[in-house]
């Protein structure tokens, strides 16, 4: 079971921070103690993100759960230690070099994917979609009656990391596997496997999201953020049918921005 945050004895009887506390949990503050932790290892708890990452494949809803704890203890729903990030940015660095092996890409083709990958997908893609979630579903998704709450911007980044950390095993991990001897054979099976493996990821993706909105008390009608599932089991039915192969795709697409 995922540990526990101990009670901030900062907070006064009633749970509401006095003046110098509130002060201090301002979006600022939060935001700068996040950001100078990211150089001071030691204060990181790797260990407890690394548990998080095994939720998130067999019991996502029990991370969250954790967040529910910080939100009581600390007055934030946002993580505020960036053990996490650090981990998935390994994980990121290490699978991308295990993709540029598989594709037989040269040293400096590698890392001009790498720097790609890391700045452009996960980083802008992450900032985005966080930016568009945190939008929506402040501006659509709050009961009426809860207004004077709002879902934190280091939360919805946190949103998306979690979903983005199985799609990025299964597509950049896992599939490498199977990318040369079965996904790229430009056979039924090839696109059957690895269209299949982008179903899962995708649709993991928009679950973890689904999970992590639909944890706010404050939210309403969140079982929409269920609703891609529609286009996308579509789509995925269409592949099929045409012959479309996914991760060939995104393979070519791959080499072609490392020229």
């Amino acid at each position: 079971m995922l540990p526990s945050i101990s009670v901030n004895s900062s907070m006064q009887g009633n749970g509401v921070l006095n003046s110098r506390d509130a002060a201090r949990h301002t979006a600022g503050a939060k935001r700068y103690k996040y950001l100078r932790r990211l150089f001071r290892f030691r204060q990181m708890d790797f260990e407890f993100a690394a548990w998080q990452m095994l939720y998130l494949f067999t019991s996502p809803q029990r991370v969250y759960r954790n967040f529910h704890y910080r939100k009581q203890t600390k007055d934030q729903w946002a993580r505020d230690d960036p053990a996490f990030l650090v981990l998935l940015s390994i994980w990121l660095c290490v699978s991308t070099i295990g993709f540029g092996f598989v594709l037989d890409m040269g040293f400096f083709a590698t890392i001009k994917l790498l720097l790609w990958v890391v700045f452009i997908d996960c980083v802008g893609v992450g900032l985005l979609i966080s930016t568009l979630m945190w939008f929506i579903s402040n501006k659509y998704l709050v009961k009426r009656q809860s207004r004077d709450y709002d879902v934190e911007w280091g939360y919805a980044f946190d949103v998306h990391l979690n979903a983005f950390y199985p799609l990025l095993v299964i597509l950049h991990f896992i599939q490498l596997f199977f990318i040369n001897h079965v996904i790229l054979t430009d056979t039924f099976i090839g696109y059957f496997v690895g269209n299949t493996l982008w179903l899962v990821a995708v649709g993991y993706y928009i679950y973890v999201t689904f999970l992590g909105y639909s944890a706010l008390p404050f939210l309403k009608n969140t079982v929409i953020l269920l609703y891609p599932f529609a286009p996308l089991i579509l789509l995925y039915g269409l592949s099929l049918a045409l012959g479309w192969n996914f991760t060939h795709t995104l393979c070519s697409f791959y080499k072609y921005r490392v020229k």
